[in-house]
């Protein structure tokens, strides 16, 4: 029996995801990372275990009514832990982020910024005092009544709504209205109203195209539908809708992606013209403190407005100590390297890197001591110099009596660990073993581990000859965020790595390529976004390799027998899934008092299909164990059919092996997703130049795993074809044939082209936050 006051969190046989009943000991009040190639199951022991534990222990012990308000986490599988205080986790994950979240909604900065303005802020003569909501553009009080605190509005034009105006309206003149049914009806609504419908629409009156496209009206008329000879054709009652209505409640209302861009296409956002961007009231904005509005310091840059407060000379009490509540709040954020952000700055334009630091900054001012934090890859995105001030941050909290677990790749945050546990040796089921649980020096020893072979190894990288350039790709002049008039040029045929530290202008620079580059055939942009929203998106799906898949069992001797179609082994639709759960594999349970939770469906026990369907099999395996096969086994078993086996054979190459066929979206990172995307693009007959933009690529791959996949990358380069990247990871600047660097700095102290050049030549610029890391790198000297 363990003592009470044991110092180490106990792990006796975690078996969540792919763990081998794993028994490991970790300290408290350390800093402790786990390491592992992309998944062993080192997310599965330290967020799929550890977490979810404290998280559980946490729900048990509150109320009924307060759990039914809480995201309840499933008990993990694990025999027991102890030792395991409360637990605060801060994932790479986006919590549904929306126009009206901001850096300073995400901080709490923003609450504090509007108590200033709200108590000591400068007031016109005569009028009231505000309280702090009516400086919010999020509530009635204080946004703006035009655009609803957007600072936006959304306008159309005859032109984006007509872009063909000799096409009739019978032709499709209006190109905004929906198509199938619904645009049909519309034009037999305004046929019904005596409109000619069947002129060129440039020769109908000015004054019958303004009304068709933006009257409010909505009349409501009877149809009498011209349909085929033979079919019923009874009259109803058509309602009609403008043009401009259509596109506008299309665009805020609906839930369909396509339906949403389709509807943007057609409007043209511009400034609110009553508060000009501002979002908040007139009485709002008539309040000043130092001479500028609330909307004016949400817009500066965190360094900037930490200047400015710093500069108050303001006596009274109440500024003193509403200023040093910003100002101490302001700090921890400027310290992790997000000082280039302003308050207002929206978190969907944010990474998920920056998101996560955001909120690791707000732990900073919490002030709880005693427990675990858990961090996802809390360098993911950070320049090397930017993970010096994380690894300063993370100290702090240590030193605040707390612990912290971290889930990470990078190689500097490994080394300035107290404690590591590393897990493998490599993913899916060849991985989910501990091999190392102790100091970091002591990995030296662990034969098994890959993690070692990077860790340790002191030898230069081998030298490649750099490509030379076969043209050059004109970027600019750019002047957007904080770029001013700046000019790239893209050597095209090789690799560029484009760098800097965050904030200093990469992705904004690189996202002005045109869709079109002059001198390259197509370009191919391969995101971090997700590769579908639910949990019926996945990996086969996304793919197309479960249509290939559907397409073998539906030509198996007891499939056609029965006269079993391709549609009976989709999960999506009717016939062949389990009607109980609907193909979903789960289903929702109601609890007297408790929140609903899902549960495996009663009747197929998970596997989405109806028994009968699931009687069907191919090589001794039925639909739902085929989708259940990581990459790597399906690849043996389909290693005879060719158009299952090469999708297979790329997603190899990228590194997925370990990932299930039928792994839902929802499950997947953003570099997986990344990748699985690549996976795609290389799956595809490569006709022609293409120049392939990669955004961050290495993020969440284990050094090994970035190996791989640099190995595809230099493969389409040799292939003719041209890539760039945005990258930190100083491995993969090192073996990139040209570099642009940016900075020096983040926000307004960066925007500039500080150096460019083959590797080597970067490595020697003066002034530039990447060189001394990049000639470590290069094993040419620099910080260790």
């Amino acid at each position: 029996m363990p003592a009470p006051h044991d110092q180490y969190v106990r792990v006796r046989g975690a078996r969540e995801h792919n763990l081998r009943g794993v028994d490991v000991d970790i300290p408290r009040d350390v800093l402790a990372v786990f390491t592992g190639v992309s998944g062993s199951g080192k997310s599965s022991l330290a967020f799929g275990t550890v977490y979810a534990e404290a998280q559980r222990r946490y729900f048990e012990s509150v109320a009924p009514y307060a759990r039914r308000l809480i995201h309840q986490v499933g008990a993990p599988k694990v025999g027991e832990i102890t030792g395991l205080p409360p637990a605060v986790s801060l994932q790479q994950r986006r919590s549904g982020p929306t126009s009206r979240s901001s850096v300073g909604t995400v901080t709490n900065l923003s609450n504090s910024l509007r108590m200033l303005f709200s108590r000591a802020g400068d007031y016109p003569p005569g009028a009231g005092r505000l309280d702090s909501d009516s400086f919010s553009p999020n509530t009635a009080a204080g946004a703006c009544p035009h655009c609803h605190g957007l600072g936006r509005v959304h306008r159309t034009t005859e032109e984006l709504l007509v872009p063909d105006p000799s096409l009739s309206i019978r032709d499709g003149a209006i190109a905004a209205w929906p198509g199938a049914w619904q645009g049909k009806n519309l034009r037999d609504v305004l046929d019904a109203l005596g409109h000619d419908v069947d002129r060129p629409w440039r020769e109908l009156p000015a004054a019958e195209r303004e009304w068709i496209l933006f009257t409010d009206e909505q009349p409501v008329v009877t149809v009498h539908p011209v349909r085929d000879a033979g079919r019923i054709q009874r009259p109803y009652q058509g309602t009609y809708m403008s043009a401009r209505r259509y596109v506008l409640k299309t665009f805020s209302d609906s839930k369909s992606t396509s339906l949403r861009a389709k509807a943007e296409r057609f409007l043209t956002s511009e400034r609110c013209p009553v508060c000009d961007g501002r979002r908040l009231r007139p009485e709002a904005l008539a309040v000043t403190f130092a001479g500028r509005t609330v909307a004016d310091l949400a817009a500066l840059p965190l360094t900037d407005l930490d200047a400015l407060l710093a500069g108050e000379r303001d006596g009274s009490e109440t500024v003193r100590v509403l200023t040093g509540d910003l100002r101490s709040r302001i700090a921890p954020v400027v310290e992790l390297g997000l000082g280039y952000l302003g308050l207002d700055r929206a978190t969907p334009t944010l990474s998920a890197g920056e998101l996560q630091r955001l909120r690791l900054a707000t732990q900073l001012r919490s002030g709880l001591f005693g427990v675990v934090y858990v961090l996802d890859e809390p360098s993911a995105g950070l320049h090397p110099a930017d993970t010096e001030a994380l690894l300063t941050v993370v100290a702090r909290l240590k030193a605040a009596g707390n612990s912290v677990f971290v889930v990470e790749h990078h190689l500097d945050v490994v080394r300035a660990a107290d404690w590591l546990v590393d897990v493998g040796p490599g993913a899916g089921e060849h991985g989910g073993r501990v091999l190392h649980s102790g100091p970091v020096a002591e990995l030296a020893d662990v034969a098994e581990s890959v993690t070692a072979r990077y860790l340790f190894d002191t030898a230069p990288p081998a030298r490649r000859e750099v490509r030379a350039p076969r043209g050059r790709l004109k970027v600019g002049p750019v002047s957007r965020h904080n770029l001013r008039d700046v000019t790239a040029e893209i050597p095209l045929g090789v690799l560029t790595a484009v760098t800097g530290v965050s904030g200093s202008g990469k992705s904004t620079l690189v996202g002005e390529i045109p869709e079109q580059p002059e001198g390259v055939g197509r370009l191919v942009s391969v995101d971090q976004r997700p590769i579908g929203r639910t949990p019926r998106s996945n990996l086969a799906t996304y793919t197309g390799l479960f249509d290939v898949v559907r397409k073998v069992f539906a030509a198996t001797d007891e499939a056609r027998e029965r006269g079993y179609g391709v549609g009976r082994f989709s999960f999506n639709v009717p016939g062949g899934r389990c009607e109980t759960c609907q193909g979903e594999g789960f289903v929702s349970v109601e609890l007297l008092f408790l929140p609903s939770t899902y549960a495996p469906c009663p009747d197929c026990g998970g596997a989405r299909y109806n028994p009968e369907t699931l009687e069907v099999t191919y090589r001794g395996r039925n639909i739902a164990q085929v989708l259940d096969l990581t990459v790597e086994g399906a690849g043996e078993f389909f290693a005879d059919v060719p158009s299952v086996a090469r999708s297979l054979a790329t997603l190899l190459d990228v590194g997925l092996g370990y990932l299930r066929l039928g792994q839902p979206a929802t499950e997947l990172s953003g570099g997986e997703a990344q990748r699985i995307k690549l996976a795609g693009e290389l799956q595809r007959g490569r006709r022609g130049h293409t120049l392939y933009l990669l955004d961050e690529p290495t993020t969440g791959l284990h050094p090994a795993d970035v190996e791989v996949l640099m190995r595809q990358l230099h493969g389409l380069v040799d292939a003719g074809h041209t890539v760039v990247v945005v990258e930190h990871g100083m491995a993969v600047v090192a073996g990139a044939d040209w570099v642009i660097d940016l900075g020096p700095g983040g926000g307004e102290e960066g925007g500039r082209i500080v150096a460019t050049g083959p590797p080597a030549a970067v490595a020697r610029a003066q002034g530039s936050a990447t060189a001394p890391y990049l000639k470590r790198a290069l094993g040419t000297g620099g910080p260790r």
